[in-house]
């Protein structure tokens, strides 16, 4: 089998293996090293099953040292440094000692806090520099200092010499005005942020005593950050602390859990308070998101249900590929038993509607049904992914991601180039990669060349910029424009080189006057709005350009987007295929793919965009192997009616269809086409290029405008508008009275009770009414043709009411 697969598995299910391992107490970390008088770390004890935390046994330990002339450890553990040497803290929890050894060094000089690694995270901790402080973009009372510290050399000058120097008094720190104010010694609106007994204090008024020193280049830089644990399972109403260290670019490295921001990406699993402390509140996945100096991490928390499973669910389950393998590893671990695989009937609605955006033929579903053949489902999947509707469907899918509408294309020949692009490349099975590509580095007429309409309609840098993140990486950048990302890595410097790779694309008329020619100029450049000069093109995490070179950036920009190392692209597509086919993304939502956001199954995405790159970005191939997944197979019903599951694939997750899905399938039960002004009869919504078009069903439904590449454009949310259309509306009430309707033909041909009920049902949904339906329903026919004047008008007055009634109810609206 595949090396990559083999790789994936064995990771994945090497936690599986070992928390089978006898229980044991760790103490985390086992070594630290402080650097200067006064430095500390605080030291957990974790209780461990095998590599697994399971536990946080710190409140119950008592800590000694062995030296502490070296250093103090407190009953909470935390170790500070006092004197050069090494020392030996031990934790006891009843009866078991578990050690962790301490170097202290520096003791000796005098130690100075750092502008850009202690004052700047402090002040981002203590709510200073936030939006709703003085790091609003007005300030506060004249106070402003830069969004959550982006700006070092901003923030120093109005701290040490904006107001007449009055914040700080470097002759008498205690008196200085920023520490006055934040302990409440002078009124402050923004209240007491610290006490003058706490370390945030003694950094403060230590760094105002040695001079107030300004950002050094020398300062070594936050590399990254690490939280201990990093993963963890937790049982109900358990904590956790948090410690977090940062790794700086001289090899050293400092506990900065004080001053890190966290979150939790679940609060019905786990929250976290501004210390680090875990609280579970539930079963379930959850991440603990830190923050720091524009570093991101997170701590993975596992709560399992409490009412165990039998193992012989698991192991009865079925599985037939590395999806399977990797979502009951995670169903293990929470104790959610997986449910049994859906029926015949069921699945071929769902793959088909999936797949292509269109119900199942009564002809077919019969077959299907009928079929002994023990791959049929495979052979279905493999039809289905060739068919000329799944080119429809995913052509219009992507014509939502990369927007086309009038509004955006104007000339109609343009929309049409562009779309006839998208579409035949869907058609033509394009690779991903290639298709991206081809987008990023087009040149010439928007009609000869379709792809250069996606550079054409984003004529502003930082337009094109952002959809492009968007788009393919699964970010928004947009807050880097303007300051770092308060949310990700990036910085502002970051998102100047990216941007200025597209610098270089310039726009003229074309020759025929219809059309906009692109082209690649030698020179010009973005200038970075704070430092007034242009950065370095370069992409996100990729190495930086030559300024003065005159190649086309575009091509570098490409190939590093798409290369097989870049797992934000692969990552990025595979979550938007997953969400389509499994009615959740792997990460929610499908195209917010930033750091503090981490997937609900890590393992499975990273091994779905292996599986993507390892095929050449063959995005059929990943569909197939999605849907012959039993995850995909699944019943839509819990396996516990209590307790659903919509996060980690134990069953099939329900979901409304698409206002364009929706209205194809009143189209094709009924047998009356909807009418597109300005397009042949019997075009489908779904082949529509331009989502302007006139459609008050489809606006109600939620189609999305494409104003913006992003997911929260299209809503399914139910409302009012819909119900009162579907109740009272043309849409779906002309095409049950309309002559060419097949009810038309079942009242002509006097087609029986019976089968007029079994043609409905099987047209709609893909299966015959149950007992209780077909009672209820054949009641309500032969009640209305008894005593009637004209039995066949009567009669198809109520065959309307009833497909009516199957066409507006749940079952039809959603897919299962």
């Amino acid at each position: 089998m595949r090396v990559w697969f083999a790789r994936v598995l064995v990771a994945a299910l090497a936690s599986t293996t070992m928390s089978s391992a006898e229980s044991r107490l760790a103490m985390i970390p086992s070594a630290i090293a402080l650097t200067h008088q006064g430095a500390n770390h605080s030291l957990i004890v974790e209780r461990m099953n095998g590599d697994e935390s399971a536990g946080d046994l710190t409140p119950k330990a008592t800590f000694a040292s062995s030296n502490p002339a070296v250093a103090e450890v407190d009953a909470k553990g935390l170790v500070r440094a006092i004197g050069d040497g090494e020392a030996t803290i031990t934790a006891t929890v009843d009866g078991q000692s578990v050690t962790a050894t301490v170097t202290v060094t520096g003791t000796d000089k005098p130690f100075t806090p750092s502008f850009r690694n202690d004052i700047a995270p402090l002040l981002f901790k203590m709510g200073c520099n936030t939006g709703a402080c003085h790091g609003a973009a007005a300030g506060k009372n004249g106070f402003k200092l830069s969004l959550r510290g982006f700006d070092f050399d901003w923030d120093h000058k109005v701290m040490t010499r904006q107001a007449n120097a009055r914040r700080l008094s470097l002759s008498e720190p205690e008196q200085s005005l920023v520490l006055l104010k934040a302990t409440m010694e002078v009124p402050h609106g923004g209240g007491e942020r610290f006490r003058n007994d706490s370390e945030s204090y003694r950094i403060l008024r230590d760094w105002i005593a040695a001079g107030a020193p300004a950002a050094n280049a020398a300062d070594p830089l936050v590399q990254s950050i690490e939280p201990y644990p990093n993963s963890v399972k937790l049982a109900k109403d358990a904590t956790q602390q948090i410690i977090v260290r940062a790794n700086y670019s001289d090899g050293g490295y400092a506990d900065v859990s004080r001053w890190v921001k966290y979150e939790t990406t679940d609060d019905s699993v786990a929250v976290v308070d501004d210390n680090g402390k875990i609280t579970v509140t539930g079963p379930g996945a959850a991440s603990i998101t830190v923050w720091y100096a524009s570093k991101v991490s997170a701590v993975r928390v596992l709560v399992p249900r409490e009412k165990p499973v039998a193992p012989e669910l698991f192991a009865k389950a079925e599985s037939y590929n590395y999806i399977d393998e990797l979502v009951m590893r995670q169903l293990k671990s929470l104790q959610i038993a997986p449910t049994n695989l859906c029926t015949d009937a069921e699945f071929i609605r769902r793959a088909s509607l999936d797949a292509t955006g269109v119900l199942p033929k009564p002809d077919d579903v019969a077959a299907f049904v009928a079929d002994t053949n023990p791959k049929k489902r495979r052979d279905l999947i493999a039809k289905l992914v060739e068919s000329p509707e799944f080119v429809d469907y995913w052509s219009y899918k992507w014509s939502d991601l990369l927007l086309l509408s009038s509004k955006n294309i104007p000339r109609r020949e343009e929309l049409i180039s562009f779309y006839r692009f998208i579409r035949d490349s869907v058609a033509a099975n394009k690779p991903w990669d290639t298709f991206v590509t081809e987008l990023l580095t087009a040149n010439g007429s928007t009609l000869d060349n379709g792809a250069a309409n996606y550079l054409a309609m984003h004529k502003e840098t930082v337009d094109l910029t952002e959809t492009t993140s968007q788009a393919f990486l699964g970010f928004s950048i947009t807050c880097a424009r303007c300051h770092n990302h308060p949310l990700e890595k990036w910085t502002q410097d970051d998102y100047y080189g990216m941007a200025n790779l597209f610098a270089r694309v310039k726009y003229k008329n074309g020759q025929r006057g219809n059309d906009t020619e692109v082209v690649t100029d030698t020179f010009g450049d973005v200038l970075h709005p704070r430092i007034g000069a242009p950065m370095p093109p370069r992409p996100l995490d990729g190495e930086p350009l030559d300024l003065a070179s005159s190649n086309d950036r575009r091509i570098e920009l490409a190939q590093w987007l798409t290369s097989p190392d870049n797992t934000y692209f692969t990552r990025a597509i595979a979550n938007r295929v997953w969400r389509n086919y499994m009615g959740r993304g792997l990460v929610e939502p499908e195209d917010d793919l930033r750091l503090t956001n981490p997937p609900t199954n890590g393992p499975l995405l990273d091994a779905l965009a292996e599986d993507l790159a390892g095929h050449c970005y063959d995005l059929r191939h990943l569909m197939r192997t999605i849907m012959e997944s039993a995850a995909y197979q699944r019943e839509s019903q819990p396996s516990d009616p209590e307790l659903p599951d919509e996060h980690y694939y134990s069953q099939y997750i329900i979901r409304r269809l698409s206002a364009e899905v929706i209205l194809d399938a009143y189209s094709q039960v009924s047998g009356v086409p909807t009418e597109f002004n300005g397009y042949p009869a019997g075009f489908r919504a779904q082949q529509l290029p331009d989502s302007q078009v006139g459609s008050y069903f489809l606006s109600a439904f939620g189609r999305p405008e494409r104003k913006q590449t992003c997911s929260c454009e299209r809503t399914a949310d139910s409302s009012i508008a819909q119900t009162l259309h579907v109740a009272n509306g043309d849409t779906l009430n002309k095409k049950l009275s309309d002559e060419r309707s097949f009810l038309t033909k079942l009242v002509a041909d006097n087609v029986a009770d019976e089968e007029a009920l079994d043609q409905i049902y099987m047209r709609a949904l893909a299966r015959p009414p149950r007992p209780e339906e077909r009672e209820n329903a054949l009641a309500i026919l032969a009640s209305a043709a008894q005593g009637a004047a004209d039995s066949n008008a009567e009669r198809r007055l109520a065959l309307e009411d009833l497909v009516w009634a199957v066409l507006s109810g749940k079952e039809f609206l959603f897919n299962h």
